[in-house]
């Protein structure tokens, strides 16, 4: 669009793909990862013509599908992903033998976790219709949960293989050699990140979840040495809190960085901002932010 002197209406917006390698743990833990979901998966499949097996494999699958999405946000993100559905199911299982009485490890589980039932159609919905804070709080209640063990001992088999994907993303974590951050750190150094007159251009980082906008919201602060100089919106962040964030973000010269999830984009208007990256690719393309810069 141009106006009547020929001028561009709008500045011109610019979008680029960034491409990174996984580091070697990194590639065995998605391997992992993957092996697990597709195990757990044909399970939920092999048990669908018993009662109920078609909405539990239902379930479990909107529980994994959530687990490869945090897998391919962020090591952090899966980490503490692994970690909540691990001590959720080793919870359960205490539970689940309090009330043994004489039954054997291969009898039936007898505790029904409180989580309802859902179909593909009502999952589509949740991504359509759901606020992030919402959308969070549901693939949460899903990935703590559902589970395709059926007896005491398919779930302690679930909760070893479990035991050893968290110490392998541990691992990943704390090598602090995140292929992904690296690209993201490079951007930082980008000659975009500065103007013509030598000032900090403001970034808006969006991500899905909250674990990866914390560990970036870290980072960032660390290599910045600044605290001041990033702010996050999420949808834990009350509304009146989010204006004041934004009035910082747009106002405040010290402060250069947004971190956001989808609650940024809920009444949000963050069009002073310079650059942006998609940290993550949400699952409703029409959500999707399209900036100058995209991991």
């Amino acid at each position: 669009l141009y106006t009547f002197e020929g001028k561009k209406l709008f500045p011109e917006r610019k979008s680029y793909t960034a491409e990174y390698e996984l580091t070697k743990n990194e590639k065995i833990l998605y391997e992992r990862v993957t092996e697990y979901v597709r195990e757990e998966m044909n399970r939920a499949e092999r048990n669908v013509e018993q009662e109920g097996g078609g909405r539990r494999r239902v379930n479990v699958g909107f529980a994994l599908m959530t687990l490869q999405r945090r897998l391919a946000s962020s090591p952090f993100a899966i980490f503490k992903s692994i970690e909540r559905r691990r001590e959720k199911l080793t919870s359960r299982l205490k539970q689940e033998k309090l009330l043994l009485e004489g039954r054997t490890a291969l009898d039936t589980l007898q505790i029904n976790p409180n989580i309802r039932n859902i179909n593909e159609l009502e999952i589509e919905d949740i991504y359509e219709d759901g606020d992030a804070n919402e959308i969070e709080e549901q693939e949460n209640e899903f990935l703590d949960n559902a589970t395709t063990a059926q007896t005491l001992a398919e779930l302690e088999i679930e909760i070893e293989t479990l035991n050893q994907l968290s110490i392998l993303s541990k691992k990943v974590v704390h090598a602090d050699n995140d292929a992904k951050w690296n690209e993201l750190d490079k951007i930082l150094n980008d000659p975009l990140m500065v103007d013509e007159n030598g000032s900090q251009r403001k970034l808006v980082i969006f991500t899905e979840f909250k674990d990866t906008l914390f560990d970036l919201s870290k980072k960032i602060r660390n290599r910045l040495g600044r605290d001041e100089a990033v702010v996050e919106i999420h949808g834990s962040v009350p509304r009146d809190k989010r204006r004041q964030v934004v009035n910082a973000f747009m106002n405040n010269p010290e402060v250069v960085i947004l971190l956001a999830n989808d609650a940024a984009g809920e009444g949000v208007n963050l069009q002073r901002a310079h650059l942006m990256v998609n940290y993550d690719l949400p699952w409703n393309p029409n959500r999707l932010e399209i900036g100058r810069a995209h991991v």
